[in-house]
C-alpha cells in the first residue's frame, strides 16, 4: 500500500504538471528533482541517496537539463564539481508542483477522510530509525 500510494500521488502529479504544460518527467527524473528540491544538489550524493550509479544520475540528470529544468553549475564549495541547480522553468515548475500536492493533499482528505489523512502525515513525520536489514534465517537458500 505504502509504494501505491507514492504512485497514486507521483502520477497524479505528473498528470497535472502535463496538464499545465510542463515537460514529462519520467519516474527517476521526478525522484532526482525531488532530491534538487530538497537540497541534494551533488550528483554523487543523489546517486548514493537513490542507491544509483553516478553513470545513471548524470544521465537522467542530462535529460532534466535537456528539457530546461536543470542547470549544472560549479559548486561554490569546491569548483571540481557541479552541482544541479534549478532553471527559470525549473522553479516555475516547482511552483506548481507545491501548488498541486497542496491540492492532492485536500482530495486525499476528502477521499479518504481528514482523520485518516491526519494520521497518515503524523506517521510520515515521525522517525523511523535506520532502514532494517530483514533477518534471513541462514538455512534459507537462493
Amino acid at each position: 500500500p505504502l509504494l501505491q500510494g507514492y504512485e497514486w500521488f507521483d502520477e497524479a502529479l505528473q498528470r497535472g504538471l502535463a496538464a499545465r504544460g510542463w515537460p514529462s518527467l519520467t519516474r527517476p527524473e521526478s525522484m532526482v528533482m525531488h532530491h534538487v528540491i530538497l537540497g541534494v544538489v551533488r550528483p554523487a550524493d543523489i546517486a548514493r541517496s537513490l542507491g544509483l550509479t553516478r553513470q545513471a544520475i548524470h544521465s537522467t540528470i542530462g535529460q532534466i537539463v535537456d528539457k530546461g529544468v536543470f542547470d549544472l553549475q560549479p559548486d561554490p564549495d569546491d569548483g571540481r564539481i557541479r552541482i544541479v541547480v534549478l532553471t527559470e522553468t525549473g522553479r516555475a515548475m516547482r511552483s506548481d508542483a507545491q501548488r498541486i500536492v497542496t491540492w492532492l493533499s485536500s482530495q486525499l482528505g476528502e477521499r479518504i477522510g481528514r482523520r485518516r489523512l491526519a494520521n497518515l502525515l503524523d506517521a510520515f513525520a515521525q522517525d523511523w530509525g535506520p532502514p532494517p536489514i530483514y533477518p534471513w534465517p541462514e538455512d534459507v537458500s537462493d
